[in-house]
């Protein structure tokens, strides 16, 4: 990145929380594991969390964890241990790197978070295809190496309409690892703590969606690197009271932002929509990148896939099969195009950053004309960037500089 003096980012107060709800969250799986206090799950991001921890599981989420050895930039060392014995390096960086800093018995939580020396051993794993078949392959990897089960569902895929057949086949599945689950746990089914769990869930998803609707604000409190900071405990601490305390406390934060006018991005003169997965190695830099450019990236898909607006206490199996059903990977492109055209129209976006990530095929929407058929139907810039979300090895700093600055000089044109 350029040499001159950047702007100075506009820190959150929130994220001191933010910080105490993860250690909470980590030191909490570490205990258990050390002192069988409670089973523990590992579950994947978009997977059935609400009914693990109704059945009384820990839930840990492995897809955190190999985000967190991107962010750090430590999942280069550790993808050749995974190429090594037989994982392609074409496939999922998170699957490579995670597996591979098991295999060398690394984990940035012990940096983080001193005491902890080890990820926590799962009793079970469950999975759901929804965002690809890369978890189900990833968790499957772990099964045989610890030993214990390994469950899932299986989701489908380009979906446009979802329709009550996909929700009545996923639904059942939900139900069907109820008897297994329930063996592992050693806790009975209840479905009253299934709804409060619920609950929680949809009482987190809809502050998350709050907190990312201020960005809609001109100029905007909050951008997606924010986002992707502050999505934590949507992810991790979905369905638990921790998550709704954090998000009812970063929304006032917020709110108060935009009362006092305070924006994210001084002088936002460009509104950008970021589609794909984050950069996770190379996010300061590219924040850096906006704020020098007065350009704000106000909203994304990545961080609007945890908003889960049909989940409901009220029908438990089907509103969990709806929601994680609608999720934007799984949806046809047509559907796909639709929704993003809502989003350039609620945010008043002036131009869109298509993330094309070598290792994730399935969350990289440029590569049969999306970018060529939004410009034709809305009249709107938009530029490719090729990168990874772990790999930085595929992903050139000075080409994606060059032309995310062209760009940015084309739409303020």
């Amino acid at each position: 990145m350029s040499n001159e003096p950047q702007p100075a980012f506009k820190k959150l107060e929130s994220s001191s929380r933010l910080k105490q709800l993860m250690a909470n969250h980590f030191y909490e799986l570490d205990e258990a594991a050390r002192c069988g206090s409670n089973k523990i799950a590992w579950c994947s991001s978009v997977g059935p969390a609400e009914l693990l921890r109704s059945l009384g599981f820990l839930v840990y989420f492995p897809e955190n964890h190999a985000a967190l050895l991107g962010a750090s930039r430590q999942a280069g060392d550790y993808i050749p241990a995974a190429n090594a014995i037989g994982y392609s390096p074409e496939i999922c960086s998170y699957l490579t790197s995670d597996i591979g800093a098991c295999i060398m018995g690394e984990t940035p939580l012990s940096r983080a978070y001193p005491g902890i020396n080890q990820v926590p051993p799962p009793d079970v794993l469950v999975y759901n295809t929804n965002q690809c078949r890369a978890v189900k392959d990833w968790f499957q990897w772990y099964s045989r190496k610890f030993r214990v089960p390994c469950l899932g569902v299986q989701s489908f895929r380009q979906v446009d309409e979802v329709t009550p057949l996909h929700v009545a086949a996923i639904s059942t599945q939900l139900q069907q690892l109820i008897p297994p689950l329930q063996e592992i746990s050693g806790i009975r089914f209840d479905i009253v703590r299934l709804r409060a769990t619920i609950e929680l869930s949809r009482q987190c998803s809809e502050l998350w969606r709050q907190v990312l609707e201020t960005a809609a604000h001109r100029p905007s409190p909050l951008t997606f690197f924010d986002g992707t900071i502050h999505m934590g405990p949507a992810v991790i601490a979905r369905g638990t009271q921790a998550a709704v305390d954090y998000y009812n406390f970063l929304l006032a934060e917020l709110r108060h932002r935009l009362e006092i006018g305070v924006a994210a991005v001084n002088h936002e003169n460009c509104r950008i929509y970021w589609e794909g997965m984050p950069i996770w190695g190379k996010l300061r830099e590219l924040a850096a990148l906006f704020l020098r450019l007065k350009t704000c990236v106000v909203a994304s898909t990545y961080c609007n896939s945890w908003i889960f607006s049909d989940i409901d206490p009220r029908d438990p199996f089907d509103s969990m099969a709806r929601a994680y059903t609608e999720l934007f990977i799984t949806r046809a492109d047509a559907c796909k195009e639709r929704y993003i055209k809502k989003m350039v129209e609620f945010y008043r976006i002036d131009g869109i950053v298509f993330h094309e990530a070598k290792t994730c095929p399935n969350n990289s929407n440029s590569l049969y004309g999306m970018p060529q058929r939004l410009y034709q139907q809305l009249g709107i810039p938009t530029v490719v960037i090729h990168g990874d979300l772990n790999d930085l090895r595929l992903f050139s700093e000075e080409q994606a500089v060059t032309r995310l600055e062209a760009f940015i000089e084309q739409v303020q044109g």
